[in-house]
């Protein structure tokens, strides 16, 4: 018989070690509430979601890792108002940066740049990206000595954005307000999702824009949702609620690769949705005018397209889509939308759009039906040269694969900042209505016969000269004489454009990427 004795321990031993568990579960519990229930109740009266609510639609399931759930606890402000956390969405890996607006308005204290700079930093060693879902009234003033002026402060937040920037994507979705230094988060990040009514961003509050200034204006028109998704080009895609936020930062991270370093990823191929196929939608008369988003769904996979800044510079269409479960960035003329031209904010535009396709392995379709730059004293002061360079400037340095599809017409300067055949696309496909030329008709005849349209004094003469000479002109720049001249790699009927380019994407994604070897380009501003 054994003398091993299996009697329990003494009550007084056991009960310590329960209590400590019990503790530490209360505590787990109560930080993972966030602040205040009358916080929590004014977020939801307001139609904004709490944070974990956020992070229970944005994630796959419950089954990620958070880091500094306990931080601050003990001073009454959990977690210090930011939710730091690593779970997967489609299944992938990510890393999300929330606040917590239920814990002082998701201010900014002492340990909050600690955890978002930490995480930063394990999500681009890991090669994930990161979410930052941001609704946060700004930095706390009474702990500035600690967390502004050090090496060791907030805008490490904004170093990093820039040093993880094109290493893995970082998306920001915006649900409440963002301002002073903190309104630099979404403008780092690769893409801005804001919320219509709740989302602000600005530097200087209404308030503070009198006290300083003199003008009395409202939060809205200050920094609101629609005006920075229409007029200052801050906000990429309007949404209406946080359903749709969250939504939307899925859709966009499903284009895209984990990391710079990888391919991005392939979707099961789908048919174009039905409706008119490109040859309707394309007129032949250059007065005509099409919508270039109608072409792009009758092209792409149905349902697949995200459109980019749709609400800033609308001349200008950029998003992604799938071609053939293949993800590509679409970059195109509106010829519905002051006829197409490029302006200094749709150059803007395209050329944030293409180093983003660059930076993270997305080939890119150009869709060309292009009069040219816009010309006029008004846009010359808006320095339409010097944000016309910086589109011609990405095109040129992407070395993604480029295909660029001649549409309708390709005139001057417009046709190189579309990745004309000078800017060394892999391809240049033309279709049947293509008309490539230095300039168009009327600019052209104007020029060349100045002098003579002058000296006809007959209005109907000078009609007839004109009509003329513009369609003798017209007459020489179809699409055969550049096909001829071996312009272009191929002329294909409209209708048969999406097979095409399903072949020379899956040709061209076969090459390696080629770096360019310097230290820095100087990037027009």
């Amino acid at each position: 018989m054994s003398n091993i004795q299996t009697t329990e321990p003494p009550a007084e031993e056991a009960s310590p070690r329960r209590s400590v568990h019990h503790v530490l579960d209360d505590n787990l519990a109560s930080a993972r509430l966030g602040g205040s229930q009358k916080n929590r109740d004014k977020i939801i009266a307001a139609g904004k979601m709490l944070v974990r609510q956020r992070l229970s639609l944005l994630f796959d399931d419950e089954d990620y890792v958070e880091d500094g759930l306990l931080a601050r606890f003990e001073d009454g402000l959990p977690g210090d108002a930011v939710v730091t956390a690593f779970g997967r969405i489609d299944g992938r890996e990510v890393c999300v940066i929330a606040n917590d607006f239920s814990v002082k308005a998701g201010t900014w204290g002492n340990r909050t740049f600690e955890k978002i700079t930490h995480a930063q930093e394990k999500s681009v060693a890991a090669g994930i990206p990161i979410v930052y879902l941001f609704d946060s009234a700004g930095a706390r003033i009474d702990e500035q000595f600690e967390s502004f002026a050090g090496r060791h402060a907030w805008g490490n937040i904004f170093y990093n954005q820039v040093q993880i920037s094109g290493r893995v994507p970082q998306v920001c979705a915006l649900f409440g307000p963002s301002p002073a230094g903190s309104a630099y988060v979404p403008a780092l990040c690769d893409m801005t999702i804001m919320v219509r009514g709740n989302a602000t961003a600005y530097l200087g509050s209404p308030r503070l824009a009198e006290m300083v200034t003199g003008e009395k204006v409202t939060l809205e028109e200050m920094g609101g949702a629609e005006m920075h998704c229409t007029v200052s080009g801050l906000g990429d895609v309007l949404v209406e609620d946080d359903q749709e936020a969250l939504a939307a930062v899925r859709v966009w991270l499903s284009f895209l690769p984990p990391n710079w370093e990888t391919p991005a990823p392939l979707a099961p191929p789908a048919e174009p949705r039905e409706g008119r196929t490109l040859e309707e939608i394309v007129p032949l008369r250059e007065a005509e005018v099409f919508d270039m988003e109608e072409f792009v769904e009758s092209l792409v996979d149905e349902g697949t397209f995200f459109p980019y800044k749709e609400l800033f510079a609308p001349e200008m269409l950029t998003g992604f889509a799938r071609i053939g479960g293949r993800p590509v960035g679409l970059v195109g003329n509106q010829p519905n939308h002051m006829g197409g031209s490029i302006f200094p904010d749709s150059s803007d535009k395209a050329a944030r759009f293409i180093w983003i396709c660059n930076a993270y392995n997305i080939p890119i379709v150009f869709l060309v039906d292009i009069a040219g730059y816009m010309i006029g004293s008004a846009v010359e002061r808006q320095g339409i040269i010097r944000h016309g360079a910086k589109m011609i400037f990405a095109v040129s340095e992407c070395k993604v694969p480029r295909i660029t599809v001649l549409v309708r017409k390709a005139y001057g300067g417009g046709y190189l900042a579309m990745s004309g055949a000078p800017m060394h696309p892999d391809a240049v496909i033309a279709l049947p209505t293509a008309r490539p030329a230095l300039m168009g008709p009327d600019a052209a005849v104007n020029g060349i016969h100045y002098n003579r349209i002058q000296e006809i004094e007959d209005p109907a003469e000078r009609r007839a000269f004109i009509a003329q000479k513009q369609l003798e002109y017209s007459e020489g720049i179809d699409v055969f004489k550049i096909a001829n001249a071996n312009a272009v790699e191929a002329v294909v009927p409209s209708n048969q454009l999406r097979g095409e380019l399903i072949r020379r994407l899956r040709l061209y994604g076969k090459r390696p990427a080629v770096p360019i070897e310097r230290r820095q380009a100087v990037t027009p501003a």
